[in-house]
């Protein structure tokens, strides 16, 4: 089969197309034939090596987080799919690799796509959903008029996570450009900021939460917007040591983390909010859920552009660049 994959860890790594064999399927896995999977910003983290404290892999490794595509082969002890399903998914993490034709992934991870969806609009919905699901109904628990505030709401999370966060009721505020400023409004934003040219956390205070999908600075401005015992929980910044309590990764990354988000820590302290990190899950169940919200037109992707697969690597420069409106998607199989 064809992939994308890369050699070796690095920012300059370019994914290279390689033959490789298709992959086996055990037991309680099916074998899907991918028509399309969609780029995050995870996959460049993966590939710089950023993630490696978390997660380790073997070279060469196929890139790639989520996917749509048809089953064509059940493992012995199967029950939720059958051969033909079209499904869409995010398979576990030690398993990725959805830059190619082919992918094996565990029943449990997977979900019959939304039938109103193509195939490449499926694909652009596993991982920010999952994401936004987790950060919204098991971390922020958030409720109807509570006051939320999204980063990046032009971006490929953020796109999803208006939607989701109207749904559950919340009052939205996002920051975007003045280019991202109609399509935020046009997902439901009941508050957009510019933030080009007005500092968010000078507009907005007393929010009971906020999803950042940006890090560094700011996150670190976006304690001043919560009240006090609100919360925040991100995406994109450092692990904390309640993470690797939670996730029983063992002393030392406890320690580790503790020490690379003291500042966050500080922060936490100096304006009593609770600060998690989120290193979201698969989940079938949940993107069955997800499936019903599509079907019933409460949630609607957001496609900014697509390549083919042996595009990935111009591909995953554009989504770099920040300046993707939505997910951007491979078409590994075109459609007859």
């Amino acid at each position: 089969m064809k992939a994308m994959t890369i050699k070796k860890y690095g920012k300059n790594t370019p994914l290279e197309l390689t033959e490789l064999s298709v992959p086996e399927v055990g037991e309680y896995d099916v074998l899907v034939e991918v028509h399309a999977a969609s780029l995050n910003p995870i996959d460049f983290k993966i590939r710089d090596g950023k993630v490696k404290m978390l997660l380790s892999y073997k070279m060469p490794l196929i890139l790639g987080n989520d996917f749509s595509g048809k089953v064509i082969q059940t493992g012995a002890k199967v029950n939720k799919f059958q051969v033909g399903d079209e499904v869409y998914g995010r398979p576990r993490k030690k398993r990725i690799g959805t830059f190619a034709e082919y992918l094996s992934v565990h029943e449990d991870d997977v979900s019959l796509k939304p039938d109103s969806l193509t195939f490449v609009e499926a694909a652009s919905l596993p991982l920010v959903g999952l994401t936004t699901w987790q950060a919204f109904h098991d971390i922020l628990e958030l409720k109807p008029n509570q006051k939320i505030l999204i980063h990046a709401g032009a971006g490929g999370v953020g796109t999803f996570a208006i939607q989701l966060a109207k749904e559950m009721g919340a009052y939205v505020a996002t920051t975007a450009s003045e280019k991202g400023n109609d399509l935020v409004s046009s997902l439901g934003a009941d508050q957009v900021i510019n933030y080009r040219e007005q500092p968010f956390e000078e507009v907005l205070k007393g929010f009971d939460a906020v999803f950042d999908t940006l890090g560094g600075e700011s996150l670190n401005r976006s304690f001043r917007v919560v009240k006090p015992h609100g919360k925040i929980v991100s995406v994109s910044a450092v692990p904390n040591g309640r993470f690797a309590v939670e996730n029983n990764l063992g002393l030392l990354k406890r320690i580790v983390f503790s020490i690379v988000s003291r500042k966050i820590t500080a922060l936490e302290q100096k304006f009593n909010v609770d600060y998690h990190f989120l290193f979201m899950k698969p989940s079938g169940e949940q993107l069955s859920k997800i499936k019903d919200l599509v079907e019933k037109g409460r949630i609607r992707p957001v496609v900014d552009r697509v390549y083919p697969l042996e595009d990935a690597q111009e591909a995953i420069q554009y989504v770099e660049t920040g300046r993707a409106k939505g997910k951007v998607v491979l078409e590994v199989k075109k459609p007859l």
